[in-house]
């Protein structure tokens, strides 16, 4: 509410106290403390209830469905897309300055990072893949550990720090605001262990601190909001927290959800995140970070159906400029539109693989067949082939 403009006839300072009362009336208990050792707690006002019952309706996909995530043909392709967007934009909010275009290239080649950038863009999209090769598995301890390795390999000034809870002694690391004030300070690096134990039996569907049911959305957000509270490694936490929110996700069947991209929210506004991490501790009320995050991930929504819509409408063009579209196969239509519309992309057997989850051989007869109708040329570089469109590429699909 700290960003929602008040009531007709409220100032913020009454809004703020009547709404505060009203949640503390309808406080639900959760099972984790804040540093100071008061316990947390959220509401489910209607701020909370109305959109996330239409973030269940839309990450469940029981309405409304695009035909390229349902269509198994087109889908790995639009998942590969949302995993790599997800992988670069949450990096970028902890720092990294690799290009998305570049960033891309990379993943979709192969390539080994270069730089502590891409490294961390790299790791983050093994940890999606290992949250959705685990994402019917329980979220352990172990489990914890085994994905904050995956984040942060090649990345930390020790190596050992990778999976490893802080431990007394440990520097802990807290936030400080603009003025140089400390706003944040995590708990005692002897309560971890504990702590991260408690939270991984909520995460897997384990009960409230009063055996209280807890819908899954709001479930994933809080176990979002506690990564990022105590701060279990020397370094991670937000892309830990990040990628643990689509495991319960997942976990809970909101299986659209692997189809967004929250961390590109995020990174457009990241001052909100950071108020509504803080909003949230001030009161020990999760509820001001459940708000936000809904709000993120309907908005995420929105975006991934625009961009379903305009892709859908862009393969019908595609595949009306194509007369003999009936004989080229899905992934040939694939890279057909992403040439026509960047005339400058490439394409390697191992990129055009990965994209569409295919065999090596599969996708070589792909860009073969294409090369023998004059659509792509082909060269080498370095120890691979590259094709790229062809200079009749547009007059050819038009039947010229």
């Amino acid at each position: 509410m700290y960003w929602h403009t008040p009531p007709t006839g409220l100032t913020r300072e009454q809004w703020w106290v009547a709404t505060r009362v009203q949640r503390r009336a309808q406080a639900r208990s959760l099972p984790f403390t804040s540093t100071s050792g008061t316990a947390f707690s959220y509401s489910l006002p209607n701020d909370v209830l109305r959109p996330l019952q239409e973030i269940s309706t839309r990450a469940g996909g029981r309405i409304g469905l695009d035909e390229p995530v349902t269509n198994r043909a087109t889908r790995d392709r639009y998942l590969v897309s949302s995993l790599m967007e997800e992988a670069i934009t949450s990096s970028q909010l902890e720092g990294a300055t690799t290009t998305r275009r570049v960033a891309k290239e990379m993943l979709r080649s192969g390539r080994r990072p270069r730089t502590k950038s891409e490294q961390m863009i790299w790791n983050n999209f093994n940890a999606m893949e290992y949250v959705r090769e685990h994402a019917s598995e329980s979220i352990t301890l172990e489990r914890i550990r085994e994905l904050h390795e995956i984040v942060t390999m090649n990345t930390l000034d020790d190596p050992a720090d990778a999976g490893r809870i802080q431990q007394v002694g440990d520097e802990r690391v807290y936030v400080e605001s603009l003025e140089g004030e400390v706003v944040h300070e995590p708990p005692a690096a002897d309560e971890l262990p504990a702590r991260l134990e408690t939270l991984c039996r909520f995460a897997s569907g384990g009960a409230g601190a009063a055996d209280e049911w807890v819908p899954a959305t709001v479930r994933a957000i809080i176990v979002h909001f506690m990564l990022g509270h105590d701060h279990y490694f020397v370094d991670g936490n937000g892309r830990l927290a990040r990628a643990v929110f689509y495991w319960v996700m997942l976990r809970e069947k909101l299986w659209l959800t692997e189809f967004v991209t929250i961390s590109s929210i995020l990174k457009a506004a990241p001052a909100k995140y950071g108020k509504a991490y803080l909003y949230s501790e001030y009161e020990d009320d999760v509820t001001h970070f459940v708000i936000y995050q809904l709000e993120v991930l309907n908005r995420a929504f929105d975006h991934l159906e625009a961009y379903l819509a305009a892709q859908v409408a862009e393969t019908q063009r595609t595949r009306d400029a194509v007369q003999n579209s009936a004989t080229f196969n899905h992934r040939q239509l694939a890279i057909i539109e992403s040439a026509l519309a960047d005339p400058d992309v490439e394409y390697t057997v191992h990129s055009h693989g990965k994209s569409h989850r295919v065999s090596h051989e599969t996708a070589r007869q792909d860009l073969m067949n294409l090369e023998e109708r004059g659509l792509l040329t082909r060269q080498r570089v370095g120890r691979q082939f590259v094709w790229r469109r062809s200079t009749d590429f547009e007059r050819l699909l038009q039947g010229g």
